[in-house]
């Protein structure tokens, strides 16, 4: 604590020193303290507990090089050379960066030998110690997404000392999320205050939030609070935050549960697509996912220095390769075993063991890891209760422009047209000049082709293995069976339903059992209607 109370009145006069010039701190007294360099450099040989008075003097300093100092402090990339005793920050993502010493003056024409850097290790209570320090001086910070993680990252923290850093940093936000975080911030630490009627406004505010960590920390508060008012007001606090912690798990599983639906959408659209005109069943489905996602490792492969752009690459790419294998393997096998489902079905499955043992030949048996871009990685932040990752996110909206896509090609192409003529009957598709065979092999290359893309989703949630589509073809079935043999619109209904439903049931019963309890769920619906939710008419239908 007294440490700390250090830093908040330094801090009060570190813009007049920064201001200045000089390069020097001072202390709570308002005399001259050591320089920021003998500071800086006295962190190469200091202890722990020297260590500690270290950084809040530097923190207080307001000198342009401490941020990057106490985060690379924090980070474990902070190195005292050994040779000149200079201090080096060392960025995972970077050049070195010379903070004090000869290393500062001699750079950039001199670097550091690595055989000459020792690192300037920390323990947890200066760890500690280090993420307070950084927040507090973030709060000026000019960018105001900085200012509100700073203000997040003081909530909760019990040094009331830090009050009057909030109440300047607040009296001066203009950005309305900042000052709702220091807000929040503010009233966290004034649960500490021996006021009763201090601490029931707090609680008063904090009730507004909808945050994880306010939540736990009212509970916290409630087990050591003795005002009798304050603790029913903090037992409707914590009730109400319960609540919505509730209600926003529910948007978050719900959430989950249509990600699901998307990825299983992906995988079985194609599947429907294939089985609904040529009435294959194709086990080798699963394949065409695993090589659209085997495409998206080779494309990363082949530009690297381009990994935010490799999707937009990897996407044609997976359909085309995709789609040319589904055509090679109808115009090779399938073709000659229309009207033999068994053996289709055996067959199909052959190749999929062939294509499993080809990739673990060419690529190893050993799962891949795709690289996600950064435009794809992280989470939207609604509140404390709430996020949303991107990459799921991204999904959701890929399968959906996926769909909208095949809608549009089967409803307003030649092609389209000729598949559709082809699934409802097909004897009078050929009599009026179709190319049923073509019909086939395209439709065929097509329903692959969607797989492969299916893959290139999956590379982002999951790593990239030999048994990838193993996975999803079961579930595939299930999905097309389900919604209706050939039906789009019943797909799509199908796989965010039995997504969802999957997502709400493996916390009750564990996802074994929810796989199990929805396939018995299927098949006595199968019972009733043998055609799924939206039946197609067409010539198996008929028969």
């Amino acid at each position: 604590m007294k440490p700390l109370l250090l830093l908040l009145l330094a801090l009060t006069t570190a813009g007049a020193a920064a201001d200045s010039g000089t390069g020097v701190t001072m202390t709570a007294d308002g005399v001259e303290a050591r320089p920021v360099d003998e500071l800086m450099l006295a962190l190469g040989t200091a202890s722990f507990r020297d260590k500690e008075a270290l950084v809040i003097q530097l923190a207080a300093s307001g000198d342009t090089r401490v941020p990057v100092l106490l985060q690379a402090l924090l980070d474990g990339t902070l190195y005292s050379d050994a040779t000149t005793g200079a201090i080096i920050a060392t960025p995972a993502d970077g050049a070195p960066v010379p903070l004090a010493g000869a290393a500062q003056a001699d750079a950039p024409t001199a670097a550091p030998r690595t055989d000459d850097l020792r690192k300037i290790t920390v323990n947890n209570s200066l760890r500690s110690q280090l993420r307070v320090l950084i927040a507090a001086t973030q709060l000026q910070n000019p960018d105001p997404g900085v200012r509100r993680q700073a203000a997040r990252t003081l909530t909760g923290n019990a040094r009331t000392t830090l009050l009057p850093l909030l109440d300047r940093a607040l009296a001066a936000e203009t950005d309305a999320g900042a000052r709702a975080a220091l807000v929040t911030a503010q009233a966290s630490l004034h649960l500490a205050s021996p006021d009763p009627a201090t601490r029931g406004a707090a609680v008063a505010a904090l009730a507004d939030t909808s945050d994880k960590a306010i939540l736990t920390l009212l509970e916290q508060q409630a087990g050591t609070e003795t005002d009798a008012t304050v603790k029913a007001g903090l037992a409707r606090a914590i009730t109400d935050l319960r609540g919505r912690e509730q209600r926003f798990a529910f948007v978050s599983d719900l959430f989950f549960g249509l990600s699901l639906g998307s990825v299983l959408l992906l995988a079985a659209v194609g599947l429907a697509i294939t089985f609904g005109v040529m009435g294959v069943i194709n086990m080798a489905h699963g394949e065409m996912i695993m090589l659209g996602a085997y495409t998206t490792y080779v494309v990363q492969l082949l530009m690297p220095s381009h990994i935010e752009y490799s999707l937009a690459v990897a996407v044609p790419a997976a359909f085309v390769v995709t789609a040319l294998v589904g055509i090679a393997i109808e115009r090779s096998v399938i073709r000659f075993l229309y009207g033999r489902p068994l053996e289709t079905l055996l067959a199909t499955f052959g190749i999929s063991l062939v294509l499993q043992q080809l990739v673990r030949t060419i690529f190893s048996p050993l799962n891949k890891s795709v690289i996600t871009p950064q435009w794809l990685s992280g989470s939207w932040e609604i509140n404390g209760m709430l996020s949303l990752t991107y990459n799921r996110l991204y999904i959701i909206l890929f399968a959906l422009a996926v769909l909208a896509s095949l809608i549009t090609l089967l409803r307003k192409t030649p092609i389209g047209l000729e598949m559709r003529a082809v699934t409802q009957n097909r004897a009078m598709a050929s009599s009026m000049g179709v190319r049923t065979g073509r019909v086939d092999a395209l439709t065929f290359g097509l329903g692959s082709g969607i797989a492969g893309i299916a893959g290139v989703a999956l590379s982002q949630l999951t790593n990239v293995g030999p048994n990838l589509g193993q996975s999803y073809i079961i579930d595939s079935f299930l999905v097309v069976v389900f919604g209706g043999v050939g039906n789009l619109l019943g797909t799509f209904v199908a796989a965010m339903s039995l997504g969802v439903v999957n997502k709400f049931a493996e916390p009750l019963v564990g996802a074994v059992l929810a796989k199990i309890l929805i396939l018995v769920f299927v098949i006595l619906f199968i019972q009733r209607r043998p055609r799924g939710l939206f039946a197609l008419k067409g010539r198996f239908v008929e028969d």
